[in-house]
């Protein structure tokens, strides 16, 4: 009983159709009977309960917030005051945060039901939800298949039916693939839009947390809840949060797509059709549609690995056994203590990345490969921020194709970075960008399409995607 969108849930619970309670009931019961696809890690049955009594009684008085009995999951990297959270990860297995991210703060505050934490890749490093000390999670659409990463619990939460909209956290792509493979709605801000107080840190320069939705209309809903100021999170804009419902157009919007992207040897021949088809109807709509030139879209994985490895190496430091994390029983001193406790700690992917972080980090490296990422980063933006003074969108496939079997690719940690290619062009230049259904493939499996705009301009992000919502 999770209801089509917010305003349908609303006139129900308005019209004594239904109760919070009834809606949280539905809720666990619904995860109970889908936990072979392994989506929630831990369900917060009282918490939830006592959250559904609350908000019945706000409906009656009429003191109700926004999202009043929107029932809600979270990416286990989010912390919620008094319940655990752990990355994924054995690192920090059994942790009880004592505080609660900013952007749950402003879920219960609206009145939002959190139901509980979400499987995903250990410390949000992964593409396919694989890397998680607790299993993979599984696709609904098809449990044989990745819901993507690393927020795959958040989407399938969604797609499975069992949440009206949950939170992820996108560093690379983490939220739009999944919803790209799970054919439904999400977006990454831009990059100081919502806070990160209380966001796991992977890469901090990266890090944005953002919402997954059955609509358009409920994503923007909530991207607008939880943005905004926040004294906690320095890097976070003071700029007022706009009205980001979604609105028609005024007059025809201009759009461009990348030569590179429709032409790169890995987009499925399908997809690539699908986007030629697109534009065609959008030009028969009026609007103007513009080929552009992206030099830089082979250097995109390398520039994001690099950065974000660095930042993941610096950030994971703090996981000694010692001051914070998993400590280990097999230790003689100080130094095997540090040594066995990341070891038992952190799984192969982490591990491998901390790696690669803290080479290039060192002495004799920084200048080569650190140095020339963040030029490199800077040129991304720059190209970026070009392209969209002479478009109001760019647009295209959210990724090369659509969801793998698991396990298919998680031998191969390459192969996977190679699924970032058309989402680390937003979190390198710091725009949002969001991912909306397109499809169905003939394969039966939903695909994405990707729509990025200028910094803050969320309100023509969700107006260009409404153009293009093919649900609409």
């Amino acid at each position: 009983m999770t209801y089509a969108s917010i305003e349908l849930l609303h006139r129900a619970l308005r019209s004594g159709e239904t109760t919070c309670a009834t809606l949280v009931e539905a809720a666990l019961e619904c995860a109970e009977e889908k936990a072979e696809l392994n989506i929630f890690i831990e369900l917060f049955p009282d918490s939830a309960r006592a959250q559904a009594f609350a908000v019945d009684a706000k409906l009656k008085n009429g003191s109700a917030g926004p999202l009043a009995g929107v029932i809600m999951a979270i990416k286990d990297n989010l912390c919620y005051q008094d319940h655990v959270v752990s990355a994924g990860s054995n690192m920090l297995r059994g942790f009880t945060s004592q505080f609660s991210a900013t952007v749950v703060k402003k879920l219960l505050a609206a009145d939002a039901i959190i139901l509980g934490r979400t499987g995903c890749d250990e410390f949000a490093m992964g593409s396919s939800s694989e890397t998680s000390a607790y299993g993979p999670v599984k696709n609904p659409v098809n449990p044989a298949l990745t819901p993507g990463g690393s927020s795959g619990g958040s989407a399938a939460a969604v797609a499975a039916g069992i949440c009206h909209a949950s939170l992820g956290s996108d560093t690379g792509g983490s939220i739009r693939q999944p919803a790209a493979f799970t054919g439904i709605y999400g977006v990454k801000p831009t990059y100081g839009r919502v806070s990160r107080h209380g966001v796991i840190a992977y890469a901090s320069s990266f890090d944005q947390v953002g919402p997954f939705a059955k609509t358009l209309e409920d994503l923007a809903q909530i991207t607008e809840v939880i943005s905004g100021d926040d004294a906690f999170d320095t890097t976070c804009s003071e700029r007022p949060v706009p009205s980001m419902a979604p609105t028609k157009a005024e007059k025809p919007m201009t759009f461009g797509y990348y030569n590179e992207v429709l032409e790169n040897p890995a987009l499925d021949p399908e997809i690539r059709q699908y986007f030629h088809t697109k534009i065609a109807v959008l030009k028969a709509q009026g609007h103007t549609v513009k080929a552009l030139d992206f030099p830089y879209l082979d250097v995109l994985v390398p520039i994001y690995y690099i950065l974000t490895t660095a930042e993941a190496s610096s950030n994971l430091a703090r996981y000694d056994g010692v001051h914070i994390g998993h400590r280990s029983e097999g230790f003689s001193d100080l130094e095997s203590l540090y040594k066995t406790s990341r070891s038992e700690g952190f799984g192969q992917e982490v591990q491998r990345r901390i790696l690669l972080g803290t080479f290039v980090l060192s002495a004799g490296y920084f200048d080569a490969f650190y140095g020339q990422a963040q030029k490199a980063r800077r040129v991304v933006r720059d190209a970026t921020l070009s392209a969209l003074e002479e478009v109001d969108a760019l647009i295209g496939p959210t990724t090369p194709h659509t969801a793998f079997p698991l396990g298919q690719e998680y031998t191969d940690p390459t192969v996977l970075y190679l699924e970032d290619i058309f989402t680390v062009q937003a979190p390198i230049a710091g725009i949002p960008a969001v991912s909306i259904p397109a499809g169905p493939h003939s394969n039966g499996l939903p695909f994405g399409m990707q729509i990025m705009v200028g910094p803050f301009d969320e309100p023509k992000l969700f107006q260009a995607a409404h153009i293009l919502d093919q649900r609409s």
